[in-house]
């Protein structure tokens, strides 16, 4: 598995903020080594992030404890983190919970994100009005993560993107472990299914391991706007980073999908919007990564793009509307 790629690099419509990273560990004040791959929205008249943080390091494993936490902003450039842990894991069985994507559907801020639990991955669907209280709605079955939710229901369901994490499955099977986004449709936001496949590696010219959701989606005269994470493996990569090997790069792209029927990529840049270049993106926990998380559509037409950057930071870009829709000219 892997290759050498091509050395992409960032399309010129995207601006990366000058103040960048809009938010990092020592912004929170409380415990933190890592905060980053953010979910974001307005919501309730202001700009709310629900973050990933990673504290209480162990080395001799590589593995972190991690919340998710809060912090909110009036103009989604200067943000403030709620001085305490907003949601803590629960229960016996759970490692840990992280990567949040945040969703405003019917007056409601909706939060997905991941599970690691002592049975599997399980992609976690929860509900919030004042990031206080928090109610779970649904859980998968393991493995399963990196989900999203659209903004609108389609044809009176409700839909989510996600990327089942089957890599042990088809380690045992000695397949190449390929991972893929998917779709899925709820009634009611608990019980999903009808799933099929969205968008394969395959796809993709810049992916050769994985592609998956990034933002959640926004509606656009053309069709669903989505960015979505591709990640391209090179074997003569070594150590870069905090990890010994390091072979992955993470890449951002974009596409469209129909409006009415939102399994159908109508358009999709067969180059990556946004590759890691940046000091915070190429030197980090894990190098040269870039994963989009949040997307805001403003009322001007600028579009708002918060990413992870080497699994370390929160950054920021900007991008115009009709750049990033004419990025999308061909189909999948």
């Amino acid at each position: 598995m892997g290759g050498k790629m091509m050395e992409w690099r960032s399309s010129p419509v995207v601006r990366r903020f000058p103040g960048n990273p809009v938010l990092s560990a020592k912004d929170v004040p409380f415990q933190s080594v890592l905060a980053f791959n953010a979910g974001v929205a307005r919501y309730q008249g202001r700009y709310v992030m629900l973050f990933r943080n990673d504290f209480d390091y162990h080395p001799d494993v590589n593995v972190f404890r991690t919340n998710l936490e809060f912090a909110f902003s009036d103009d989604g450039l200067r943000w403030q983190v709620q001085p305490r842990p907003v949601f803590p894991v629960q229960g016996d069985d759970v490692w840990r919970i992280y990567d949040p994507r945040l969703t405003v559907l019917d007056g409601r801020c909706y939060v997905t994100f991941a599970m690691d639990t002592t049975y599997g991955i399980r992609a976690a669907v929860a509900v919030t009005d004042d990031f206080d209280r928090f109610e779970i709605l649904s859980l998968s079955l393991p493995d399963n993560r990196n989900t999203v939710l659209y903004p609108e229901r389609v044809g009176g369901r409700y839909v989510r993107m996600e990327r089942p994490f089957d890599m042990y499955l088809a380690a045992s099977l000695r397949q190449d472990p390929r991972l893929h986004a998917w779709i899925s449709f709820s009634p009611d936001l608990r019980h999903w299914g009808d799933s099929e496949l969205l968008l394969a590696v395959e796809h993709v010219p810049f992916a050769n391991e994985k592609v998956g959701p990034g933002t959640p989606p926004v509606r656009t005269p053309r069709g669903w706007l989505a960015l979505f994470h591709a990640v391209d493996t090179d074997p003569a990569r070594g150590k870069r980073g905090w990890e010994e090997r390091w072979q992955k790069r993470y890449t951002a792209g974009v596409m469209l999908l129909d409006l009415e029927d939102p399994r159908r990529v109508v358009g999709m840049s067969k180059e990556p919007f946004l590759v890691p270049e940046a000091p915070c993106e190429r030197e980090g926990f894990r190098n040269d990564v870039v994963f989009p998380s949040g997307l805001i559509l403003e009322d001007t037409g600028e579009v708002k793009i918060y990413y992870g950057a080497a699994d370390t930071v929160v950054c920021l870009a900007t991008a115009d509307l009709g750049d990033l829709l004419a990025l999308c000219t061909a189909p999948r």
